[in-house]
Formats: C-alpha cells, structure tokens, sequence
C-alpha cells in the first residue's frame, strides 16, 4: 500500500471529521485571477451539502457569481503525526432564497455558538437579512489523516 494510501480518509471518516468544529478556508477567483482566501465558519444544508453563509455584497460572492469554481480547505494538526485534513474542490452555488440562506444560518449558528432556541432566531434572522448562502457542490475531495501513520513519517 502506498503512503498516500495509508493515510487516505474513509468516506466515514470523511463526514466525522467534517462534522467536527473546524474552520474552513475558502478560495475562490478574484477579477484579476488571483486566488480570494477566506477562513469561513460553515454548515450543512438539510440535504448533507457544505455551505456557508456570507454578505451578498461580499468578494466571495461576486467571485463566485463570475466564475463558480472554489476551492476549500478544512485542516487540523500541530505536528506533522497529527495532521489531518479534507481539500474540497468544486462550485459554489451562490443561493438568495431566505428560507435556504436562514437554513445554513441556522446550521452555522448551532456548530459555532450554540444550541437552537426561540430566542437565537431573532439574532440569527437579523444577522441573515444581507446574506447569501453558499452551497458547495463537491466535485473531488483530497483527504489525509498522518495519525494513521503511527508516528512513523
């Protein structure tokens, strides 16, 4: 088995990891050509889709309305056993409809600040009235996990 093999994630581990409190770093196509990178907290849609929310007058959305293409990154590690990560390269679908943008609102809310209560909706409804929601439609996912490697580099 290769090295790159041995330290490949499962599609299990995959959904774990993305599950887990992490901040993800999202490059989109500047005007010039140049990568736009942002470190963004993000959710899941009711269907399972990674997104985010963002301003609608933001660059990520006016990058993403010329050119769709991203890529993002969720990564974790001190040292180099400890190195884990998924690079997530596709489109971005940039969503105006409400009810999808409070949805992943919702989503961010609850991984980042805290459980969803009655009270929270207010908040969240005013903090979503100029966002936009990024729907990511995953084209090909790079994985790595070196804790998978024993220690041994």
């Amino acid at each position: 088995m290769s090295r790159r093999d041995q330290i490949k994630m499962t599609d299990d581990e995959i959904v774990e990891y993305l599950r887990g409190r992490h901040v993800m770093n999202v490059a989109t196509i500047g005007k010039d050509g140049r990568p736009h990178l942002v470190a963004m907290w993000y959710g899941f849609f009711d269907d399972g889709a990674l997104g985010f929310w963002t301003y609608g007058r933001s660059q990520k959305i006016l990058n993403l309305k010329r050119d769709p293409r991203m890529t993002c990154l969720v990564e974790t590690g001190d040292e180099y056993a400890e190195l884990k990560g998924v690079e997530i390269v596709g489109n971005g679908v940039v969503i105006e409809d409400r009810d999808e943008v409070m949805q992943i609102g919702r989503s961010v809310f609850e991984r980042y600040t805290g459980p969803w209560s009655d009270a929270a909706a207010p908040a969240v409804e005013a903090m979503g009235a100029k966002r936009f929601a990024v729907k990511i439609e995953v084209e090909k996912m790079v994985t790595w996990d070196h804790t998978k490697l024993g220690g041994v580099y």
